[in-house]
């Protein structure tokens, strides 16, 4: 077996269609083919079911595609870390966070890192915390920010950075508008606009109103924090989100809730064990530091 046939099945399994795998690895279509049917030959068992001009990954091939990304993902830690030791001083920080860190927490923390380590460069990613775990675990991201993992198997090591209060969000003009502070229960009988059902803050939600004993009436689900702010501003009802920077206020108001406390932790994901470059390692102890954190007794283990 070659080394390059490793590569030209995961390109395969990728774009799931020889011709343009071929013209994507600077290919003939036949060579490629060759290359799969000697891996095939290889390992003993067909990897792909052919479906018209189409392929698809069968079973064996899922198994086998699984151990081929952390086999090349190793090959390619291994380049990087000889090119940190070479280049200490610059580097790339791939991190991923909640739709809702989005707004002016991460760019206000790139920010002032930055301003300490300008040559260093990011690469982001926003999605919900079960996406984002999951290209945590394959070695896309470096660190995460998000709520603290539940459910997982994964080796994730969760540090505790700090807490964030949710609010009552209603339209200007609503019956509680001018309330200083309401009991969460005050907002039973009103249709809610949440985040969709994977998102952390979703979940957050659906535990605080299973704790009251109430089942809120959705009548929108959304994908984007500053979406659902604007759904409540347009009066088609309410939600409970953090304080937001970066969004239009001006037709929505933000009401403190004294009970049941309302609020989330958020923390920083890692993969136990996993190789961070100097870049990586450097950014992950600014952001403990601007946080008031040491890793030595904060961090919890989830697996």
């Amino acid at each position: 077996m070659e080394w390059q046939q490793l590569e030209y099945f995961q390109t395969l399994a990728r774009i799931q269609h020889v011709t343009r795998a071929a013209e994507s690895l600077s290919l003939s279509q036949p060579a490629l083919s060759r290359s799969i049917a000697r891996l095939e030959d290889t390992v003993g068992v067909p990897l792909f079911d052919r479906q018209g001009r189409t392929i698809v990954l069968n079973r064996y091939g899922q198994l086998l595609l699984k151990r081929v990304n952390r086999i090349l993902k190793e090959w390619e830690d291994g380049k990087q870390e000889l090119q940190d030791l070479t280049h200490p001083e610059h580097g790339e920080v791939s991190i991923g966070f909640l739709h809702t860190l989005g707004t002016s927490l991460i760019p206000d923390l790139i920010g002032a890192f930055r301003a300490q380590a300008p040559q260093i460069s990011f690469s982001l990613m926003q999605n919900h915390s079960y996406s984002l775990l999951e290209h945590l675990d394959a070695g896309e991201l470096d660190l995460c920010l998000l709520a603290e993992p539940t459910e997982t198997k994964m080796k994730i090591q969760w540090t505790p950075l700090w807490e964030e209060e949710l609010f009552a969000i209603v339209p200007i003009g609503h019956r509680l508008a001018d309330a200083d502070s309401i009991l969460l229960k005050e907002l039973a009988d009103e249709a809610f606009i949440f985040l969709k059902k994977g998102y952390a803050l979703r979940r957050t939600t659906d535990r605080l109103f299973d704790d009251i004993g109430v089942k809120p009436r959705i009548t929108f689900e959304g994908e984007e924090a500053a979406t659902v702010a604007g759904l409540v501003a347009a009066g088609l009802g309410v939600s409970l989100l953090p304080d937001l920077r970066g969004i239009d206020k001006s037709k929505i108001i933000y009401i403190p809730i004294r009970e049941p406390q309302c609020h989330r932790v958020i923390g920083m994901a890692l993969i136990k064990g996993t190789y961070l470059s100097p870049a990586s390692q450097r950014f992950k102890d600014f952001v403990l530091a601007h946080f008031g954190r040491t890793e030595k007794g904060a961090a919890s283990n989830h697996e």
